[in-house]
């Protein structure tokens, strides 16, 4: 439905990955909704989601256990609240997946086929993560892709990338609410606006901002940042995860080896076969993701490799391929056969822990603005991710806010008519190349500077390189008409400025953030969150 060059819907969501979608989903029995995709409607960090989401699915585990090792992993700056909740949904969100058709992966050596597979990764002192042999996010992300494409109330828009949320006080209206946004209809080379009474950022994290990350091209934080430019509070941006565990090969683009390959036996070794796990801690390969990741870049340093080993070939040849077929197949089509040897391995970064800050319902700082998934800082995480929990977030998170947007919707309103965009600015001849040259310059730096181990002074002059490109693009974007990729890196260096400003702010060592000027843990009795407060911030009443 279109009026003045508006598309208007009660809901628009903005990005189509497990949170996304399992909203759009849930809303569109009662709701008229936009779903969003940058690129295809599947393509999203959930589609390349190997290991599975973690629930209490097994007698032998225990709500109180799967919330000890997330707080655990979390090194104090989780919300055990939040937690909690997660967890005791856990349950219920993986049943509306198996209502809705995903099919996981079911127990061969039992003789009750209907039990479901259950495997451990690192942190989990449990076998609590469901699975699709080792293509979770594919399965869960196709199956839901196709019910989307076939329900009335929803309508899709592949290859549209969000340029602005568009609020109240932007168009000087005497409210401080989110009305809709600008977004780039990519094939048609046309801006329009996006009216609707509840908008939902769940366009996912920010990997792109490095050199090497297991994360899809689409993954440049526009979310986090038109969140920010719109108001909001972001928080712990600074917690970066790195995947201990990404294929080393030129051709693979950091195609990540799920640690589900550790749970189930793979060890970790250098080139010349000696294990070096052990040395860091006492739960070798199955110790939390931080602590495998820091392990393996300080091996690779002090040895002078250029990768480390993963070698699970000790197991049956019909248990790896069968658990997991996908990394097999795609490891063959580079030439490793991981039913008879090692493969080469490099950690890269993978989620971010931080984001746009939001409540128990998914609300933002924003009126009508919610933000669910890798987007949103919910407090689940704390200061790292546990393996697994990631999916199970989005699901829950998609869930709770739903239910909250529905009962906003029995509210008197409709969408408002906004006003159209300003096609007026001109295309610049060689933008293509600057942008091309910052990207290139923004992703070295922070990898370098902004990594897996840190120091005041590469964090500093990661801020002086940041704040030079920030001038620059912001020169570039005032002036000359937006493109795909000028928006894509517009986004990307405000949110590596983020991640730098916090990471500045945080003068202690604790999960992912690892620092050499402050190597131990501040002894304060409660730790604090980084919150970051933009300068447009007004606190928006609860509703």
């Amino acid at each position: 439905m279109s009026i003045a060059g508006t598309q208007q819907h009660d809901v628009l969501i903005i990005g189509s990955g497990a949170a996304g979608i399992s909203m759009a989903l849930t809303l569109a029995d009662s709701a008229r909704v936009a779903l969003v995709a940058k690129e295809a409607l599947t393509e999203s960090a959930t589609l390349y989601a190997q290991g599975g989401i973690s629930a209490v699915l097994d007698e032998t585990d225990s709500l109180e256990s799967h919330t000890a090792d997330t707080l655990n992993a979390g090194a104090g700056l989780c919300d055990e609240a939040v937690v909690r909740h997660v967890v005791e949904q856990g349950p219920k969100s993986i049943q509306w997946l198996i209502d809705r058709g995903v099919s996981f992966t079911r127990e061969q050596n039992k003789k009750d086929s209907a039990d479901y597979h259950l495997t451990k990764e690192g942190g989990h002192s449990h076998r609590r993560v469901i699975h699709a042999a080792d293509a979770t996010g594919r399965e869960m992300e196709l199956t839901l892709a196709q019910q989307a494409r076939e329900h009335p109330n929803i309508e899709i828009f592949e290859r549209h990338i969000a340029i602005d949320l568009i609020t109240g006080s932007k168009l000087g209206w005497r409210d401080n609410r989110c009305h809709g946004a600008y977004l780039l209809d990519r094939d048609n080379d046309k801006v329009v606006a996006f009216s609707a009474r509840a908008v939902v950022l769940a366009t996912g994290g920010a990997g792109k901002a490095y050199l090497y990350t297991s994360n899809p091209d689409i993954a440049s934080g526009d979310g986090i940042a038109m969140a920010w430019r719109a108001g909001c509070r972001i928080a712990n941006m600074e917690f970066i995860q790195f995947h201990p565990t990404c294929l080393f090969h030129p051709q693979a683009k950091s195609f990540l080896v799920t640690e589900a390959l550790r749970g189930e036996g793979a060890r970790l070794s250098l080139p010349d076969g000696s294990r070096f796990m052990e040395q860091f801690d006492e739960r070798a390969e199955l110790a939390p993701r931080d602590i495998v990741a820091r392990a393996i870049d300080h091996t690779m340093k002090r040895s002078g490799v250029e990768y480390v080993h993963l070698d699970i070939s000790h197991q049956p040849a019909t248990f790896i391929r069968e658990h997991f077929p996908t990394i097999y197949q795609r490891c063959l089509e580079y030439g490793y056969d991981i039913t008879r040897q090692p493969i080469p391995v490099v950690p890269a970064a993978h989620y971010i822990c931080g984001g746009i800050m939001s409540d128990i319902h998914g609300r933002s700082d924003l009126e009508g603005l919610y933000a669910v998934g890798e987007a949103a800082y919910t407090g689940m995480h704390g200061a790292n991710r546990m393996a697994s929990n990631s999916l199970l977030e989005c699901l829950v998170f998609a869930e709770s806010a739903s239910r909250h947007i529905l009962e906003q919707l029995k509210q008197p309103g409709s969408p408002q008519p906004l006003p159209e965009w300003d096609e007026s600015r001109v295309t610049n001849s060689d933008e293509e190349v600057v942008v091309t040259h910052n990207w290139h310059e923004l992703r070295r730096f922070m990898w370098d500077y902004v990594g897996i181990v840190r120091t005041d002074k590469r964090l500093q002059r990661a801020k002086n390189r940041v704040d030079l490109l920030q001038h620059e693009i912001s020169d570039y974007y005032s002036n000359f008409r937006v493109t795909s990729d000028l928006i894509e890196l517009r986004n990307l260096t405000l949110v590596a400025d983020l991640i730098i400003r916090s990471a500045i702010l945080r003068k202690e060592s604790r999960g992912l953030h690892y620092t050499l000027d402050y190597l131990d843990r501040s002894q304060e009795k409660r730790p604090q969150t980084t919150i970051l407060i933009p300068n447009n911030y007004i606190r928006a009443k609860a509703t």
